[in-house]
């Protein structure tokens, strides 16, 4: 059983969106005693087809629960947008009787459907794979990087078993979210698509060369991206500019929510990590990447992440933005010894940024200064950025 660092609203009704299987539903039974609580979940075929042929039922069901019920949890929402304008009526009609936990795996059928969002009277929390301070003692690198941190992995005692769930975890992602939704029209090239992009996972996106391997034109590709976003399966990762306009105008990254579903993907759950390789290195990227951005969403502290890349081809990992803070430009490397050769592109960076910081986070063990450098071990690195916002 894991402590999630995720702070829910306890008197405010709220939505909880993560990807299948990050635990949310595990998550609202731990965080609310049972007997204040009424889960209505939207994945039974009765309760979804119920609640959608008659939405308005949902306020019949309340009127007749119990008075010490307080919270009421619709579970993946988006299977019935219209429940929401039920809750919106109870919350204005009914404000101290009930408060409601909504939770989701895609933001696409609300967003695009015109759904009722509930304008603030609903807060928004995002829950993520667990992360290294939640994991904890059963911490392990080359596990974490080889298999993912999705709890249900921890269910599965050998690694032969663990492939299998994410194996099938992406199969059910094509079959319930993308398939069953009718996300796409055509479902081979999103699948192409799917194992090309887990491949290309943390690089610049070049959308005409993925469009040309697939067979289908570049806006389908960024719509493709997009359903990845929508369903919570990535993030994108925008360049670095003081001018948020000129941010647009370039290409991003994309980052896969998990290394090892990433892994599934690319179908290379055989393929052996060996440090020292670059593969290894860029699911080594990918991995602090998702710790950070897990971070600052769980601590609100209104960071932004970005990278950096010039018209000279230099290349920064990271540039974290921080309130009231000097940037800070982080570069990843998944070595174990750090060498000077290593800095440059911090170095370079700094001519143009003087007052920025400049970090350097490996599996090197030694902490040292080189030139205006900071190299730091990347557990180091991340306790002390946790404890800046602090």
């Amino acid at each position: 059983m894991f402590t999630r660092e995720v702070k829910l609203p306890q008197q405010q009704s709220f939505f909880l969106f993560g990807a299948r299987g990050t635990g949310k539903s595990t998550l609202l039974k731990r965080s609310f005693p049972e007997d204040i609580v009424c889960t209505f979940d939207l994945l039974l075929p009765e309760v979804e087809e119920r609640l959608a042929r008659r939405p308005e039922s949902l306020l019949d069901e309340l009127a007749v629960l119990p008075t010490q019920v307080r919270w009421i949890i619709l579970d993946e929402i988006q299977k019935v947008p219209k429940l929401l304008d039920v809750v919106h009526h109870t919350i204005e009609n009914q404000k101290n009787r009930f408060c409601f936990a909504m939770t989701g795996s895609s933001g696409r059928k609300l967003r695009r459907g015109g759904a009722n969002l509930l304008a603030g009277r609903a807060f928004v929390r995002d829950l993520f794979p667990l992360t290294k301070y939640e994991i904890g003692a059963q911490f392990n690198l080359q596990d974490v990087l080889s298999l993912g941190t999705l709890p249900l992995v921890y269910q599965h005692s050998d690694a032969e078993s663990k492939a299998e769930f994410l194996t099938s975890y992406v199969r059910t992602y094509l079959s319930e979210e993308i398939q069953k939704e009718q996300v796409v029209r055509n479902l081979d090239p999103f699948r192409h698509f799917l194992e090309l992009s887990a491949q290309y996972n943390g690089k610049v996106i070049n959308y005409s060369g993925i469009a040309k391997g697939i067979g289908v034109d570049p806006k389908t590709v960024a719509g493709y991206y997009q359903v990845l976003e929508d369903t919570l399966i990535g993030n994108f990762l925008l360049p670095f500019s003081r001018s948020f306009r000129k941010k647009l105008l370039k290409s991003p990254k994309f980052y896969f929510f998990d290394t090892g579903v990433t892994r599934a993907m690319a179908r290379q759950l055989t393929m052996p990590l060996v440090p020292s390789t670059s593969y290894y290195g860029e699911v080594f990227e990918q991995f602090i990447f998702n710790e950070i951005k897990a971070y600052c969403h769980y601590s609100r502290n209104d960071y932004r992440l970005s990278f950096y890349q010039d018209e000279n081809g230099i290349e920064v990992d990271f540039v974290i933005e921080r309130p009231s803070q000097s940037l800070l430009f982080l570069e990843v490397k998944s070595a174990e010894i750090v060498t000077e050769a290593m800095t440059k592109s911090l170095r370079v960076v700094s001519k143009d940024f003087p007052d920025a910081e400049l970090q350097l986070w490996s599996r090197d063990n030694v902490s040292q200064k080189i030139g205006n450098v900071l190299c730091v071990p990347w557990e180091k690195g991340l306790e002390a950025l946790r404890q800046t916002a602090n």
